[in-house]
C-alpha cells in the first residue's frame, strides 16, 4: 500500500468519523441513543453521550467490508459485538451476557484465522482476544485515553503491516486509526463525547484478532501486537490482579486503574492522556524497530512488559499516599 493510499484512507475515514459525530452532537441523537451519568466511579461531573463508537466502527470497516474474504468477516463480526455493545450502552446488559458474546465472536474468530487445530493454542488465543476486549474496555474511562490508543495501536500495525506489504492487513489497520482520530477531535479533553463500549469492546476486539492475523500472516512476530498494545495490558492485568488480591469483584466498575488514579490524584485528564501517549508512542516504535531484526523481540519485549509493571506498581504506591 502506497503512502498517498494509506494518507487517503486515514483521512477519509477520520473526516467522515467526524462529520458523523458533529451531526450526532448538534442533533442531540448522541445522546438520545447512549448517555453517561456521572455516578460515584466516574470521573466527570456532568452528562455526556457515548454512542461515539458507532461512528468509529461502521465507518473504520468500511475498507474491510469492501475488501472481502477474513477482512470482511472480521468487519461483520466486529459490527455484530459492537451492536450488542450499544445495547448494553443504551440499557445494560448482565455480565454473562456480554462474555457470551465477546466469546462468541472470539471463537469464531481464532476458528477463521488460525483453525482449531491444535486445541490447545486455539484455546489460547480464544482468551487472549476475549481478554483484549475486556482489557480495552477497561482502559476507557479518561478523556482521550481510548481514541488515542487506537491512533497510536492500530497505527503501529498498518506500519507494520505496509513494512511486508500485507496491503489489506495495512488497510483495515489504517482505516481504524483514521476514523479514531476523527473520534478524538471530540473526545480529547475536554470530552463532548465517549466511545462507550460500542467503541472499546470492537477495538478491543480488533485489536487482538488483527494482531493474531498478522501473526498468522507472517506480517510480524507474535509478540509485536504485544509490545504494540502493552500500555494498556500491563494497567488492565495489575489491575485485574491486585483486585482478586483483594478478594474484590471484578466485574464491578472502579477508579483503581493507574490513569484514574492520575486524573483523580490531580495530574487531570489532559496530561494523563499525554503521557499515556507517550509511553504507548514509546512502545510502538520500540516494536517496529525490533520487527527488523526478530532476533531476541521475545526477550525484549519481556523486559519492557517488566519494566512497565515496575514503574505501575511504583505510581499505585506514591498515588495511594
Amino acid at each position: 500500500m502506497s503512502f498517498a493510499m494509506a494518507l487517503t484512507i486515514a483521512i477519509g475515514c477520520a473526516a467522515l468519523t467526524a462529520a458523523v459525530l458533529f451531526a450526532l452532537l448538534h442533533t442531540g441523537l448522541a445522546g438520545v441513543l447512549a448517555l453517561d451519568l456521572p455516578n460515584e466511579r466516574s470521573l466527570h461531573s456532568r452528562a455526556v453521550p457515548r454512542s461515539g463508537g458507532l461512528a468509529i466502527v461502521v465507518v473504520a470497516m468500511l475498507p474491510a467490508l469492501w475488501l472481502g474474504g477474513q477482512a470482511r468477516m472480521l468487519g461483520v463480526m466486529a459490527l455484530l459485538l459492537m451492536a450488542v455493545s450499544a445495547i448494553d450502552d443504551r440499557l445494560g446488559l448482565p455480565v454473562v451476557v456480554r462474555l457470551i458474546a465477546h466469546s462468541i465472536v472470539s471463537i469464531t474468530a481464532v476458528l477463521l484465522i488460525h483453525g482449531a487445530s491444535p486445541f490447545w493454542i486455539a484455546a489460547l488465543l480464544v482468551v487472549v482476544i476475549v481478554w483484549s476486549i475486556n482489557a480495552y474496555n477497561f482502559m476507557d474511562g479518561s478523556d482521550g485515553m481510548a481514541g488515542g490508543m487506537a491512533v497510536i495501536g492500530f497505527g503501529a500495525y498498518a506500519l507494520g503491516a505496509a513494512q511486508g506489504e500485507h496491503n489489506s492487513l495495512a488497510m483495515v489497520a489504517t482505516a481504524i486509526a483514521g476514523s479514531a482520530l476523527g473520534f478524538l477531535a471530540f473526545n480529547f479533553p475536554p470530552a463532548r463525547l465517549f466511545m462507550g463500549d460500542s467503541g472499546s469492546a470492537p477495538l478491543g476486539f480488533l485489536a487482538g484478532t488483527l494482531g493474531v492475523l498478522g501473526w498468522q500472516g507472517g506480517a510480524w512476530t507474535g509478540w509485536f501486537p504485544v509490545l504494540v498494545f502493552s500500555t494498556f495490558l500491563v494497567d488492565a492485568s495489575m489491575t485485574l490482579g491486585y483486585r482478586l488480591a483483594r478478594g474484590e469483584r471484578v466485574w464491578v466498575a472502579h477508579k483503581e486503574h493507574l490513569y484514574q488514579r492520575m486524573v483523580a490524584g490531580g495530574v487531570g485528564h489532559t496530561r494523563t492522556a499525554l503521557v499515556a501517549y507517550g509511553v504507548m508512542t514509546a512502545s510502538a516504535g520500540l516494536a517496529l524497530a525490533l520487527e527488523h531484526a526478530r532476533e531476541g523481540t521475545a526477550i525484549v519485549t519481556m523486559i519492557w512488559l517488566a519494566g512497565c509493571a515496575f514503574l505501575h506498581h511504583y505510581w499505585i504506591r506514591r498515588l495511594n499516599r
